[in-house]
């Protein structure tokens, strides 16, 4: 996250706040993107991450560590039978894209809209869709995602619009034959962190039904929305879910899971596997020791607090808006929520696509949470963590009263 005009540089991080090298205090809502559930320095995890340091911190066989998290994960995630390690998110949707691809011999995938799924050339592409694009019906949605990405790599992937079932429809039908995954995050942060509609992750289930499509769930973001994860809390049925940030425990971490079936594609015990998989950080005993305090941490009554913390955020920065008549609306849930500058609460990618001028304002908001001692993050997903008090939550709000009282007051200056 950078601030005009340096970087902001943190000395340390104490639970809920960061301090920076002048030494002020913030409010973290960004929580290292998502991933550090129980705020920063959480004792529990930095106790038994000490304990375990003189012992080693990477082999290249197994620990017992990689065990305990897995049966942690497979008890309380109903779509995970199976599940392996790697070392990041990106790394977690890459191999459950290539392990759809092995287990049904397709190479094609259908995401998103403007979703965000990491740094992998057919997770990227159709992330930077612009309104010239969407706006030309001569132009595929399965833009690149940087100059000099393989302009095949967009004749692999399917675009779709979230919470529209009749683009699902469509657009699956004609690319069905090659299609080998259907990538859905339930609740896509970088698409507006927007509710899923439960008519549209039932289409997405039957119709990958219907043409023998796998459908891989991105919960690398999203796990940290119930005890069983995103895709439980919406009723959506995976094939696959790539997992990572808060199973990490503060470390580096990824995961893939699912159906024994399909995960067997990993299998070495018949000779070579269909894919092969591995990683020389993979499954070290320090992300593993780290990733299972922080989840048996995480209790159902810790989700339920946080989920509450959030409701009341929510609900907060609704009410200053409905006072004041002010054109922004608020997305989200649990422990995650995102402010737009936006009159009607958006629904897919395209409503919550932000202007220059919306860009330039939410900006500005950001900035003036920043000097009120609070890191929001700009254009992405506020993050709550278990170490946020009520207090914490009503300074939130507090400070986005103000901001609105301030724009109200005179709309070219606040937060500048």
């Amino acid at each position: 996250m950078d601030h005009e005009p340096i970087p902001l540089y943190i000395s340390r991080g104490e639970g809920a706040y960061l301090i920076d090298v002048d030494g002020n205090r913030l409010l973290d809502l960004n929580n290292n993107f998502t991933t550090l559930i129980h705020g920063h320095g959480f004792l529990p995890v930095a106790d038994a991450v000490a304990d375990l340091l003189h012992r080693g911190t990477c082999f290249s066989n197994p620990t017992e560590h990689e065990i305990t998290l897995a049966e942690l994960l497979i008890e309380r995630i109903p779509a995970v039978e199976h599940i392996r390690f790697v070392n990041s998110g990106t790394e977690a949707v890459m191999f459950a894209i290539k392990a759809a691809r092995a287990f049904t011999c397709r190479p094609g995938v259908a995401r998103i809209e403007g979703a965000y799924h990491g740094a992998y050339d057919w997770a990227e592409t159709g992330q930077a869709v612009s309104p010239a694009i969407w706006n030309d019906p001569q132009r595929s949605s399965a833009v690149p995602a940087y100059r000099g990405m393989p302009l095949s790599v967009g004749e692999e992937v399917t675009v779709i619009r979230f919470n529209d079932v009749s683009d699902l429809e469509r657009r699956i039908a004609s690319a069905a034959p090659s299609l080998a995954c259907i990538l859905i995050d339930p609740m896509p942060s970088r698409a507006g962190l927007v509710a899923p509609e439960p008519s549209f992750l039932a289409a997405v289930g039957a119709i990958a039904k219907q043409y023998g499509i796998l459908v891989v769930a991105d919960e690398v973001l999203n796990l940290r929305q119930s005890y069983a994860g995103a895709s439980a809390r919406y009723g959506l049925q995976p094939d696959l879910i790539a997992a990572g940030k808060i199973i990490g425990g503060g470390f580096p971490v990824g995961a893939i899971g699912g159906r024994e079936e399909v995960m067997r594609v990993f299998a070495s015990d018949s000779g070579k596997p269909l894919l092969p998989q591995g990683g020389t950080f993979s499954a070290n005993p320090v992300s593993m020791v780290a990733g299972r305090v922080a989840m048996e941490a995480m209790t159902e009554a810790a989700f339920d607090a946080l989920e509450s913390l959030g409701d009341d955020i929510r609900e907060g920065l609704r009410k200053e808006i409905e006072r004041r008549g002010a054109a922004f609306s608020v997305t989200g849930a649990a422990s995650l929520f995102r402010i737009h500058p936006k009159i009607q609460e958006p629904t897919d990618f395209r409503a919550a696509y932000l202007d220059r001028d919306e860009a330039e304002l939410m900006a500005r908001l950001s900035k003036h949470f920043l000097d009120c001692g609070i890191l929001l993050p700009n254009g992405a997903a506020a993050s709550l963590s278990t170490a946020m008090t009520k207090a914490d939550g009503d300074a939130v709000i507090s400070a986005f009263a103000d901001f609105l009282s301030r724009l109200e007051a005179n709309p070219t200056e606040a937060g500048t």
